[in-house]
């Protein structure tokens, strides 16, 4: 099975409900792109990669699509039996870039699968459970509203939740921690998201006005010398997320013991065959983690719950998809839903979703054929 056509689509997902706000961003809307990877007998592979803005991370919608130009005609007649083989030659064909390389190794899983009649998960390792933690993730705003949102999700079931501070005055970040621990207690397991915005000074005063709240404490600076300054000094647990770029930044961080957890993104991490390595170094150090992305619809989605259900569940943190936040899906047979706190493990071959027909529109960018 050969790689005849690459087709690359683009979807705007507005967010409901009004702006996503984070301590480094707010976004209205998100331009996914999508990848759908043609074999020429019948079955398609399809990816995803949906930066969250430009200044989120250093991946953007226009970066990716760039990145695609010049990926894509390196990969039409490619034989689709070796991952690793189709990774290798995106690496010839262009340094960087792991967050558009990883829309391409998700559509190739999800087409190899198809082709091998087994789930994505089976690819990566085997499924150890049929449905995976999901977590809900708050933006930054009023203490009071914050804190209102966190108990209703955390009776909807939700096991985790991610608290997003910073971008503001320290003063609001913890009353808003201090009023969602008022009204959640333990009902859900609670994680404080600084997203890099605080400095040095203000994550250890929180640390300390909170320190009889129990909670994780989520990337609260920008560089991972200031994270490993914050050891020794601070009474909680420290997760790492934006600063795990790529694989070194994950070796650095679990070899100089600076990283109590991780937020992982597929896509910045390159994709799934990335994220397999990340998820066994994780689990020789027994670190707890989360398999994320940082935004998207049912085909990343997809992505992230396979991988999810692959990890040892006494160290897995959660998956958190977009779907409580965008409208609709893009499979209406088989959509990735949240129900109870919980995501299903689709069972079908392949990714287990396949988008309703013209759902993303003509094409933007067609290779092969």
């Amino acid at each position: 099975m050969r790689i005849k056509e690459i087709r690359v689509y683009s979807k705007i997902l507005p967010v409901r409900g009004g702006a996503y706000r984070m301590a480094s961003a707010s976004v209205e809307h998100l331009d996914s792109t999508i990848v759908e990877i043609d074999a020429g007998n019948g079955l398609s592979g399809w990816g995803e990669t949906c930066p969250i803005g430009p200044v989120y991370q250093p991946h953007h919608t226009l970066g990716a699509r760039a990145a695609l130009q010049e990926l894509a005609p390196a990969l039409i007649g490619s034989e689709v039996g070796s991952v690793r083989e189709i990774y290798r030659r995106m690496d010839g064909a262009l340094s960087g870039h792991g967050y558009a390389k990883a829309a391409i190794e998700i559509a190739v899983h999800d087409l190899l699968g198809k082709e091998l009649g087994v789930p994505v998960s089976t690819l990566l390792g085997g499924a150890l459970t049929d449905k995976v933690p999901s977590y809900y993730s708050t933006i930054v705003g009023e203490p009071g509203e914050t804190a209102r949102i966190a108990l209703e999700k955390a009776r909807e079931g939700y096991p985790r939740l991610q608290i997003k501070i910073g971008g503001r005055s320290i003063e609001q970040d913890i009353e808003t921690i201090h009023k969602v621990w008022e009204a959640v207690g333990f009902l859900a397991k609670l994680v404080v998201d600084g997203n890099r915005g605080l400095t040095v000074a203000n994550a250890i005063t929180v640390d300390r006005m909170c320190a009889s709240i129990p909670f994780v404490f989520e990337q609260p600076c920008n560089t991972l010398e200031e994270i490993a300054s914050l050891k020794g000094r601070m009474t909680r647990p420290v997760y790492l997320d934006e600063n795990t770029e790529d694989l070194n930044a994950v070796l650095r961080a679990v070899s100089s013991g600076i990283a109590d957890g991780f937020g992982f993104k597929v896509t910045r991490l390159g994709g799934l065959s990335k994220m397999i390595t990340a998820r066994d170094i994780c689990t020789i150090r027994s670190l707890p983690h989360s398999c994320d992305d940082a935004w998207g619809g049912d085909i990343i989605a997809a992505a992230c719950v396979h991988l999810a259900s692959t990890v040892e569940p006494r160290r897995f943190e959660g998956a958190w998809i977009a779907q409580e936040y965008i409208s609709g899906n893009f499979d209406s047979q088989n959509p990735v839903v949240i129900r109870d706190g919980f995501i299903s493990v689709p069972n079908r071959p392949g990714l287990g979703i396949v988008p309703d027909r013209g759902v993303f529109g003509e094409p933007i960018a067609i290779f092969g054929g």
